[in-house]
């Protein structure tokens, strides 16, 4: 007997998704599903605006009077509310379309990038950035903005694909 994979043991979940109230309502009209999506995309654009900006500070680049930690603290209201917002969103987004998600390649792509994105920004991409001038060795910056820069820009890859695979 073949053993269940992780994903498709939470085909019930998905199924039970795609048939929310919610969902149902999102995918049945004809401008929630666009209005919910502007959301969606816009606090991204923000978020990668900060998440971009930090990152640029980290490689020395730019705003190098600034402390990283203070544009850190800056930032970090901007970052957290639209995360926030894109959480929100995207579960919506989700629900309305919960099985074509589950068929989807590049929404488990995403949805790896996604977790792994906010699990490193807000445990070692904090530590780093938090940590003061020169508290830190710049390669470890350096390894921090490059490995923040691929997760993000890797959740935005994998969301224009699942509009277009």
């Amino acid at each position: 007997m073949p053993s269940l994979s992780f994903f498709d043991a939470l085909l019930p979940f998905f199924k039970w998704c795609d048939d929310t109230w919610l969902g149902n309502g999102i995918r049945n009209s004809r401008i929630y599903f666009p209005i919910i999506e502007t959301f969606h995309l816009f606090a991204l654009t923000l978020l990668f605006g900060a998440v971009v900006i930090l990152n640029l500070r980290l490689f020395g680049l730019i705003l190098r009077r600034q402390p990283i930690s203070q544009l850190a603290l800056d930032l970090a209201p901007w970052i957290r509310w639209n995360v926030v917002v894109i959480l929100a969103s995207g579960i919506m987004l989700f629900l309305s379309e919960a099985m074509k998600c589950y068929a989807s390649e590049p929404f488990r792509f995403k949805m790896v990038f996604l977790f792994s994105a906010l699990l490193f920004h807000f445990t070692i991409f904090r530590w780093v950035t938090r940590a003061g001038e020169g508290r830190m060795n710049p390669i470890w910056n350096w390894a921090t903005g490059v490995l923040s820069l691929t997760l993000w820009f890797g959740v935005g890859l994998g969301g224009r694909a699942i509009g277009f695979l």
